[in-house]
């Protein structure tokens, strides 16, 4: 049984529809990277499916509950289970390192002693020791990245959800990130979901690639058999991002 599945998902923003019925499943321990050009509705599908939004139809599973539908402690409990990392870190500018990381762990009133432990253990995973006092701005992108994904883990989730994480990053950046993500798969064992647009990542980091083509899933996949597609959807889609300037900036 899978433990995230989406059911003939449906979301539109007044009468632009943005998911036409997508339907997904993810297996326990899975690395699947939702695929798809700018504006192909990968961020609204992976917001639907950790609660953040409501779709206008259709459902999402994880774990055999229905989050579409669960409320109170019931979607409390699921989301303690979830780590999410924002396309740009999303780190508060007045708090440090250590307390950007450790507000999900104060959030749910964990032990100080603990807290700075977890907090601790997060940060070298990441390769980010030492760097508990220092503030948002005092950092690199990719440092900003790196602290993202710490207080991602942090909670010790069993999914972990990326939004776009090379975005904003020079390649070299961008490729540490892809190795870090692979390096947490393998260490923690969770499920995790990537969104990007990003096809150096999704073939890195990938046990499975689907790509979201006007509303649906058009093709899945594995990385090779992306890789080597002569034709079809996920072919055209490498052929025009290999056309396109790369979007991470500089």
């Amino acid at each position: 049984m899978p433990v995230i599945e989406v059911r003939d998902l449906w979301k539109s923003f007044g009468k632009q529809p943005v998911l036409k019925g997508v339907n997904l499943r993810v297996e326990d321990g899975e690395t699947i990277t939702i695929l798809g050009k700018s504006g192909s509705g990968k961020t609204v599908l992976l917001k639907n499916i950790v609660g953040l939004m409501r779709p206008d139809r259709g459902s999402v599973f994880i774990d055999g509950v229905n989050i579409t539908r669960a409320k109170g402690k019931t979607l409390y409990g699921i989301r303690r289970n979830m780590g999410f990392v924002f396309q740009w870190s999303a780190l508060f500018d007045s708090m440090t390192v250590f307390e950007n990381v450790a507000l999900p762990l104060v959030e749910m009133k964990i032990d100080p002693d603990e807290i700075r432990k977890r907090v601790d253990e997060a940060l070298e995973m990441v390769e980010m020791g030492g760097t508990q006092r220092l503030y948002p701005a005092e950092l690199s992108g990719g440092m900003k990245k790196r602290v993202g994904v710490a207080r991602a883990i942090v909670s010790k989730p069993r999914y972990l959800f990326y939004d776009e994480p090379t975005t904003g990053l020079d390649p070299i950046t961008a490729d540490t990130i892809c190795s870090l993500i692979s390096e947490l798969d393998r260490k923690l064992g969770v499920t995790s979901v990537v969104v990007t647009h990003d096809m150096h990542l999704a073939t890195k980091v990938s046990d499975r690639i689907v790509l979201l083509s006007e509303g649906v899933i058009a093709w899945e996949g594995s990385p090779a058999e992306a890789i080597s597609s002569k034709r079809g959807p996920v072919a055209d889609f490498i052929e025009a991002t290999s056309l396109q300037p790369q979007e991470r900036g500089a």
